[in-house]
């Protein structure tokens, strides 16, 4: 996954380059000069370029079982076209609907909750000037990040066990219960359950980007500060918080992109019979009722409509931001 990203990244940036000087020197006519001037640049975005359109681009050649009574077994030219049947499907069926308010409302949870903490994280690590002493902070609070989710889920489990849990044991001791409680079994508890969860593991790695962004705010401006007067708080509101504004909107628009991608290991994984009509999402709607009944072409349709969703939030975002005068994407 790492590495994926790292790729995306480089590739992006590569793009970006070519798009530059594409638009710069579009009117000139040595254009051809130009491009032979910048073969390494070319020579060097050819292989990505390629790795994009075969891992990201020819797979989008699958959405077309969403349109067909798909089976494996059969060539391309003998399936069974049912045009949007399995569309009208989704949105007929009460199953998928809620399983869209759940993976809304869980999503909601986790990007709400992860800006707040992650940025609050980082403006407290901020102010800490012992460098050791920071550096450990960090270091914890972002190991949880490398973790998978069937270990943490394994742990969230334990801890909420009646009979060993450290959750109930230690509620009972305080007295804020009088015996222990099926956390997992309650379908009132599971969103906040999924949303500690991810909080949890996530905002440690999530404060990396506000905290190499609050690293290039001008130091002149907190000298000023002192100047007049202003205490941690102040510089903190004043300073601090509009200097990497920038950042939080892009990440917030990108956050939007993903709006539909509420997670599939944690709420799979937790899940059980008592607690499935709040715990389902798109993702574990398309396995459970897609893959393992070997309904391909629902199950595509599926995420095809949450792709096309989360695309189509992210432009909106993104025109949002333009016209309030915002950082963007593009």
């Amino acid at each position: 996954m790492t590495l994926n990203i790292v790729i995306l990244i480089f590739s992006a940036m590569t793009i970006v380059l070519l798009a530059i000087t594409f638009l710069t020197y579009r009117r000139k006519k040595n254009y051809v000069v130009l491009l032979n001037r910048q073969k390494q640049l070319i020579f060097m975005s050819l292989p990505i370029v390629l790795y994009i359109v075969l891992f990201t681009y020819v797979p989008l050649w699958g959405w077309t079982m969403a349109f067909q009574q798909y089976r494996p077994q059969r060539a391309f030219s003998d399936q069974d076209w049912v045009g949007l049947q399995w569309f009208r499907y989704l949105f007929s069926d009460d199953i998928f609907l809620r399983t869209i308010r759940n993976t809304l409302v869980m999503s909601l949870i986790n990007t709400s909750l992860g800006f707040i903490t992650a940025i609050g994280l980082a403006l407290l690590l901020n102010e800490v000037k012992k460098i050791l002493f920071k550096r450990i902070i960090q270091t914890i609070s972002y190991l949880p990040h490398f973790l998978s989710w069937v270990i943490v889920t394994g742990l969230v489990s334990a801890m909420l066990t009646t009979d060993s849990g450290a959750i109930n044991n230690l509620f009972v001791a305080l007295g804020f219960i009088k015996e222990p409680i099926l956390w997992l079994a309650e379908p009132n508890y599971f969103w906040g359950i999924v949303g500690i969860t991810y909080i949890w593991k996530e905002v440690g790695w999530n404060t990396i980007i506000y905290l190499a962004a609050m690293a290039g705010v001008d130091p002149n401006l907190y000298e000023a500060a002192d100047i007049d007067g202003c205490n941690r708080y102040q510089k903190m509101w004043r300073i601090t918080l509009p200097s990497i504004k920038p950042t939080i909107i892009i990440l917030l628009i990108m956050s939007i992109g993903r709006m539909l991608d509420a997670g599939f290991e944690m709420q799979y994984l937790l899940r059980n019979g008592l607690v499935a009509h709040v715990s389902d999402t798109i993702d574990v709607y398309v396995f459970v009722f897609g893959l393992r009944t070997s309904n391909f072409g629902l199950a595509t349709a599926a995420g095809m409509f949450k792709n096309v969703v989360n695309i189509t939030l992210i432009f909106i975002a993104n025109e949002l931001a333009r016209r309030a005068g915002e950082e963007r994407l593009i």
